[in-house]
């Protein structure tokens, strides 16, 4: 067992040791350990006076920034376990997590504070600062058992319609540090970058790298992680040694990195976790970097058993080798055992349903003992064990390594984010006009998207594209935007197998071209609305678009988003994500970008062999490129060849 801890015990011991190093950097801000420190015992003195102890479950609710890292450190500091709040998440979903985690008291900023008026005390980390403290307050660090001290609880989608929370324990999250550190050297010289929400798991991994070992974590800005550009270039400007990655985040990287130098980037390990990897998507960094510099790492995990559970380095040979979706071998203090449904091993090469067992399992779900008896459970053939029964599925190949293969039931995973598509299920049958629902993924173009298939009750009156309206509506006040369909289908009756079964492999595709438009269809007028209306129908695979269509509504999501305002900008815009986020509407956004630039194509076919692809590309250039390879009989030599001279965005009328 890995020696236990505490992570305020750890992250103590690093104040100690480098008081002035750097803790955390955030928009041109740098707060050093005895800063975050100071800030963290401030807070945790307030929190202590509210009667935060050990079990008290206090919730998050931040804006990205120092003010975030200060209130996690300050409630463990207190001695209690933070539940991270997502900011966009419908008020009925909050009210609930709220009231399931008995939660009495809310970190939270100015203009968010309206969201917890049933709360008993709000703290505005902002606002708040002279009833916080001063800097005179004493250093405190609550003395428990790690063990049994709770760490945080986070919430994960339900199959019966509500949400979980996760309890997992501060010895659970160190010994994951302590279990793999032989694997990656953790240092004080590693800058980490925060990635992800905070309501996510992989930021522990991401927090806690950093601070446990007296490095510098790299707070990224939410705009940030929604554009690849952008996030690729902090990541060379901050000289990130450590990033944590879904798959589906890393892909847009992978191919902003061929537009720079090899060397731009000083990343010693790329760790992947979240969702399936596909090995071959890695190959063009592969190609460019090595796989030794930085070490791409596969991570499986689950949020019950503490963010990662395996470690499976990804090398050169593995994509010669055809080689896909290996997992690798379990963390040192973990077991990875593969049963069969009467829970009994199964042989080399057989497929088995993953339990996992060892240090890492959490506590349990949180006011759930009818889910915690089906999900952790004992077995006789692993005494002393308790297992997590995780429902995916994989084989053990003959050489130890083990392979995954998908899921035992109807959880999906999308962008990273975990989803079970009975909670989906269960928010739409509740809406008083639907009988019958049953939610898919639906993928198209490496994309996925999920689509809701209904059976509309007798007493429904309103015609079919209200009632879409209606339920988007309905689903959008109750579910986070990545749960939330980006397409519905009724149906006269749901396709059943010879067992009476919904049988989902007999659902048609999605109506995906009859989708309501929210806004009026006015068409575009302006060329900055013409271009967004054309990429906007590409993205959304619609025939046409109204300027006051609603992007998110017709089925758009943050990494459409992403692909929506490269296209844009590539086309002469200035656009960054949060804007989308922000005017949601052609018309809106168009008079953001100011006029759009579009070029008069030229005749004749280039010579395919004359340009140097490997030659860095500014946007512009790249714009061209991917024109040329979309259009090739529109571009001429001539064109191309100033396609290697630096360009402006005016050069595109000229060229």
């Amino acid at each position: 067992m890995a020696q236990q801890a505490l992570l305020h015990w750890e992250f103590q011991r690093r104040v100690e040791e480098y008081p002035q190093a750097t803790a955390l950097t955030f928009e041109g801000q740098a707060i050093s350990y005895a800063e975050l420190n100071a800030r963290g015992n401030r807070l945790a003195h307030h929190l202590i006076a509210l009667g935060v102890e050990p079990e008290t479950v206090v919730g998050l609710c931040l804006e990205r920034g120092v003010e975030l890292v200060v209130a996690i450190v300050a409630i463990l500091k207190a001695g209690g376990a933070y539940l991270p709040l997502d900011i966009n998440a419908p008020p009925e979903r909050l009210a609930f997590i709220l009231q399931d985690a008995e939660t009495r008291i809310v970190l939270t900023q100015s203009g968010l504070a309206g969201k917890f008026s049933a709360v008993e005390h709000v703290i505005d980390v902002d606002g708040d600062a002279a009833a916080i403290g001063d800097e005179r307050n004493p250093e405190v660090a609550y003395p428990g058992d790690p063990a049994q001290t709770l760490c945080y609880v986070m919430y994960t989608s339900g199959s019966t319609g509500q949400p979980k929370g996760v309890q997992i324990t501060q010895h659970n999250v160190v010994r994951l540090f302590r279990a793999t550190e032989h694997w990656f050297g953790f240092n004080r010289h590693d800058v980490w970058a925060l990635f992800h929400s905070y309501a996510f798991d992989m930021s522990v991994w991401e927090l806690w790298g950093a601070l446990m070992y007296g490095g510098r974590l790299v707070v990224v800005p939410h705009a940030t992680t929604r554009t690849p550009e952008q996030f690729y270039q902090l990541l060379v400007d901050e000289h990130v040694t450590f990033l944590n990655q879904t798959p589906s985040a890393f892909a847009p990287l992978v191919r902003v990195d061929q537009n720079h130098p090899a060397d731009a980037i000083s990343l010693r390990c790329v760790t992947f976790g979240g969702e399936a990897l596909n090995f071959k998507m890695l190959e063009p960094w592969l190609l460019r970097h090595g796989d030794s510099a930085p070490r791409l790492v596969n991570m499986y995990g689950i949020t019950e058993t503490t963010v990662h559970s395996s470690y499976r380095p990804v090398t050169l040979q593995d994509i010669r080798d055809g080689n896909s979706k290996l997992i690798g071998v379990p963390i040192p203090d973990l077991e990875l055992h593969l049963l069969d449904d009467a829970q009994q091993a199964v042989d080399v090469e057989v497929e088995g349903e993953i339990y996992v067992g060892g240090d890492g399992v959490a506590r349990g779900y949180l006011n759930r003992p009818q889910l915690n008896a089906e999900r952790f459970i004992t077995l006789p053939q692993f005494p002393g064990q308790r297992l997590y029964r995780s429902g995916d599925l994989a084989k053990r190949l003959a050489n130890g390594d083990m392979e995954y293969i998908g899921r035992a039931d109807t959880q999906v995973k999308i962008r990273g984010f975990r989803i079970e598509l009975g909670e989906i299920e269960a928010v739409l049958t509740s809406h008083s006009h639907v009988s019958e629902t049953v939610v898919t993924v639906y993928e198209e173009d490496e994309h996925k998207r999920l689509a809701a298939y209904l059976v509309v009750g007798e007493s429904a009156c309103l015609e079919q594209t209200a009632l879409i309206v209606q339920l988007r509506e309905w689903a959008a006040a109750r579910l986070p935007e990545y749960m939330q369909p980006a397409y519905y289908t009724v149906l006269a009756k749901m396709p059943l197998n010879v067992n009476g079964k919904i049988d989902r492999k007999a659902l048609p595709l999605p109506e995906r071209n009859e989708l309501p438009a929210i806004g009026d269809a006015a068409a575009p007028s302006t060329p900055s609305e013409r271009v967004l209306a054309t990429i906007w129908a590409e993205l959304l695979k619609r025939e046409s678009v109204g300027i006051h269509d609603n992007f998110f509504q017709l089925g758009g999501d943050s990494i459409l988003a992403i692909q929506l305002i490269s296209k844009a900008n590539r086309a002469g815009m200035k656009l960054a994500p949060n804007q989308l986020f922000l005017h949601q509407t052609i018309a809106e956004l168009a008079a953001q970008a100011g006029a759009a630039i579009e070029p008069a194509p030229a005749t004749v076919a280039p010579d395919e062999g004359a340009i140097d692809e490997a030659i860095p590309l500014s946007p512009v250039q790249h714009w061209f490129f991917e024109q040329r390879i979309a259009q090739p009989q529109h571009w001429n030599q001539a064109v191309l060849l100033k396609c290697r001279q630096p360009l402006a965005a005016a050069d595109l009328e000229k060229a």
